[in-house]
């Protein structure tokens, strides 16, 4: 089957030095958790890299489109891959800080990107991530972005919500498993009172392990909640 790996990190502007400024050195640990992660995807020999996250709606983006992180203070764009007149500046956060993370690793594979909506059914994220890779695709790898709860604590963004922490160790222990029927069953109600902007991708990357089929197995490299917002960086891999 062509899907050979797959590897989930958080979206967080911050995680780029540049916007950090003099805080970066407090998410030195997260960067480094993520530049491993996309090292190992990488290793698993892919021919091409699928980026998923989330978005405002469902959409397939062009190899030349590019990102911006300007609302965050960085007048920069952010390449998904090739440079080109025909893209636009159209990728969400989730997939810019995505792109940033392939750039950082200095790969020159071809990549893709789809975003999946935030308020998307668990059914129709998983029949998305389903219908992401064909047979006849090439050997493709996941790069699958999305923040946990954003309500751990009285200073975080969503404010402190008593219900966050146990969300986010159900979604710890299924990264770790590799167990796409826990992440399937993510609640998108409960989901989004706790501003969790990972709950469709990863329902995605459920639906697209399953199709693919296989037996595969996880590792989980981070699982913090730095500024009250909770951060996964995992690996699958077939076994």
């Amino acid at each position: 089957m062509p899907l050979v790996a797959a590897a989930v990190c958080p979206h967080p502007p911050l995680i780029v030095p540049e916007l950090a400024g003099a805080a970066a050195p407090e998410l030195d640990d997260l960067r480094a958790a993520a530049d491993a992660a996309v090292a190992r995807l990488l290793a698993a020999e892919p021919e091409a890299i699928l980026l998923v996250g989330g978005g405002p709606e469902t959409v397939r983006f062009n190899a030349a489109d590019w990102g911006s992180l300007r609302g965050f203070g960085l007048d920069r764009p952010v390449r998904l891959w090739k440079t080109s007149c025909s893209g636009g500046d159209r990728l969400p956060l989730s997939l810019t800080v995505g792109a940033w993370l392939l750039n950082r690793s200095g790969t020159e594979l071809p990549r893709l990107a789809r975003s999946v909506a935030h308020d998307a059914t668990p059914a129709e994220c998983a029949a998305f991530g389903a219908s992401l890779i064909d047979d006849d695709d090439p050997r493709v790898a996941l790069l699958v972005l999305g923040d946990g709860s954003a309500c751990r604590g009285v200073t975080a963004p969503g404010y402190d919500d008593p219900r966050a922490p146990a969300y986010d160790e159900g979604v710890a222990v299924a990264l770790a498993g590799a167990d796409t029927a826990a992440l399937r069953d993510l609640d998108p109600v409960l989901s989004a009172q706790l501003r969790v902007a990972g709950r469709a991708p990863w329902q995605v990357l459920a639906g697209a392990v399953e199709a693919a089929g296989g037996d595969w197995r996880g590792e989980l490299g981070y699982h913090r909640a730095p500024y009250g917002v909770a951060y996964f960086v995992a690996n699958w891999e077939r076994v």
